[in-house]
C-alpha cells in the first residue's frame, strides 16, 4: 500500500527537495503565521510553537475533500539564547554575521506533523563553527542575495559552505528539514519511509 501525499507547510525550496531526497510525495502550500518571539521564550520552545503553529494554520484551513496529514517546520540560528532570525536588511544581516564570525553557534529545526489523530512534533539542535570573517568578504556575500531569507543571514547548502568550518549534528537540519527526525516522525504516523521517486505537487 502506498504513503498518502502530505501537505508542505512551507514554500522553502529546500524542504521540499529534502522531502523528495526521502521520498515523500508532497503537495506545497505555505501559510503565514505571526512569528514573533514571546518574552524570555528560548530557542528550542520557540520554534517547536511556530513548527507546530505553521501544520495546525494549514490544517485548519483544509476542506474536507482536500484532508491530509500537513507537515510544518521551522528553523532558526542562536548565538547562546539569542535568536538570530531573518535579516530586516543588508545592515542587519551584516551585523549577524560579525557577531557569528569565529564562533560556535546552534540551529535549531522543529518539524511537526498533523493529522486527524493529533500534531506531534520532534527538535533537531546542531552546532556550527564559523571562521573568523572578514568585512569584505561579508559584504560580498550580501551582494551575492543569498543572506536575505535566511535565518542567522546564511545559508550552508550555498556560499556560506566555505564560512563553516565544522558542525556538529544534522546537516539536513541545518539546511531546514531534519531527515532522521522527519522519517521518525512519519513513522509514528503509519509512513513506510523508503526510497522512492515522487514528483512534487504543487497546490
Amino acid at each position: 500500500m502506498s504513503n498518502p501525499l502530505i501537505w508542505l507547510a512551507s514554500a522553502s525550496p529546500r524542504r521540499s527537495a529534502l522531502l523528495k531526497q526521502i521520498g515523500v510525495a508532497h503537495r506545497v502550500r505555505p501559510v503565514d503565521i505571526d512569528e514573533s518571539r514571546h518574552e524570555g521564550e528560548l530557542p528550542l520552545p520557540y520554534v517547536q510553537r511556530l513548527a507546530m503553529a505553521k501544520a495546525e494554520t494549514l490544517w485548519s484551513r483544509l476542506s474536507e475533500g482536500e484532508r491530509a496529514p500537513v507537515l510544518g517546520s521551522d528553523t532558526t540560528v542562536a548565538l547562546g539564547n539569542d535568536v538570530l532570525g531573518k535579516p530586516r536588511d543588508r545592515e542587519d544581516a551584516l551585523r549577524m554575521l560579525r557577531r557569528l564570525s569565529a564562533q560556535t553557534h546552534q540551529v535549531y529545526t522543529a518539524i511537526a506533523v498533523r493529522d486527524s489523530l493529533g500534531c506531534e512534533s520532534r527538535v533537531s539542535v546542531s552546532d556550527v563553527s564559523m571562521r573568523e570573517l572578514h568585512d569584505d568578504e561579508i559584504a560580498a556575500y550580501w551582494d551575492t542575495g543569498e543572506p536575505r531569507d535566511k535565518a542567522g543571514a546564511y545559508g550552508i547548502q550555498g556560499f556560506a559552505a566555505l564560512f563553516i568550518e565544522r558542525i556538529s549534528g544534522s546537516y539536513s537540519g541545518i539546511v531546514g528539514l531534519p531527515l532522521f527526525e522527519t522519517g521518525e516522525l512519519l513513522r509514528t504516523k503509519g509512513w513506510t519511509v523508503r526510497a522512492a521517486a515522487h514528483e512534487q505537487v504543487r497546490a
